[in-house]
This record gives structure tokens, sequence and C-alpha cells, in this order.
């Protein structure tokens, strides 16, 4: 599979690359962006998860992308499909630099994302797994249309809220 480019009306969307790694390792020392995430993360973790969703690109075809604001060249977050062995299902899911919060970019980015998970991995259903405090993250996942489906666990026990919708559901919303 190539690597893909999508593109919004403010952002693009691209599989992460290595000049991606100062952006990633900010996001990922500020404890505001990644409290429902896993935590702070030094640098060198940040490099491997980058590395990780590097890596997914080839043997899964499908990853998180690097979101870079079209206007400025700003590496902005990471969102997009997230399938790593074990996983509760067919995530998109988004983490985005709280210098540019407010703005509607992890909505503008997922809603992207998902049209390309469905069109082009072909997936039948899309999942966001969520936090229960994070109601941010509910709100983005509520304007993209989803729907609080049940709750989960992950493989390290923490439990987890499941929102998403199906294809079908998407294509029903989204038709013009």
């Amino acid at each position: 599979m190539t690597n893909p480019r999508l593109e919004t009306a403010r952002l693009i969307l691209r599989p992460p690359v290595e000049e991606d790694l100062d952006g990633w390792a900010s996001l990922d020392a500020d404890a505001r962006a990644v409290g429902f995430i896993g935590g702070l993360r030094t640098r060198n973790q940040a490099w491997m998860d980058m590395a990780t969703a590097a890596g997914m690109w080839s043997l899964r075809g499908c990853g998180l992308f690097s979101v870079i604001e079209k206007d400025t060249g700003l590496w902005v977050g990471r969102v997009g499909p997230w399938l790593p062995e074990g996983a509760i299902g067919t995530e998109i899911g988004w983490a985005i630099s709280p210098t540019t919060w407010g703005k509607g970019y992890a909505t503008e980015a997922a809603r992207a994302a998902m049209a390309w998970a469905f069109d082009h991995l072909r997936w039948a259903e899309v999942i966001h797994c969520i936090d229960a405090p994070n109601t941010a993250s509910i709100a983005v996942a509520e304007r993209l249309g989803s729907a609080w489906l049940r709750v989960a666990h992950e493989a390290d026990g923490k439990e987890i809220q499941v929102y998403g919708q199906s294809r079908d559901t998407w294509r029903m919303a989204t038709a013009d």
C-alpha cells in the first residue's frame, strides 16, 4: 500500500516521518495532552511510540497519521486507524497538541481518517476507546456521529468506554 496523504480544509494527514519527532515528543511531554492516553513519555519513549505507529503502516496497511496544519506546516497531533495486536476493535483515535485545542482539529482529522478507513480499509465499524472522564474526547466522538456502545477493558485491565458506529450508519449520515 502506498503512503496515503489526506487533506481537509485546514489539515494534511500523512504517515509519520522521523522529522515529526519534535512535535510527537512535545505532545507526549504535556500532561494535559496525555492524561487519558497513558501519561507522560520521555523523548526516547515518544520516539519508540512514533516508530511503532510508523511500523504499523508496513504491517497492517494503516496507522496513526501525523496531522499537519496546512497554513503553517506545524505538526499538531496524531489521528487515525489504530489496530495493534489484541485490539478491542477497529479504532480511530486522536491526540492533538494543547497549543491547538479549540480549533476543531481532532474532529476534522478524525472525520477524514474515518472516511479513509471505511473506504480504503473496508472496515465495517469504527470505534473510539475513551476514558469516562475524558469529556472532550467524548464530545469529539459524538460530533463524528458515534454513540456509546459498551464498556470494555484494555489488555492491562483498564476500563474504557467504547463509542462507535457502523459503516452503514456513517454512509447514511454523510450522504450528500
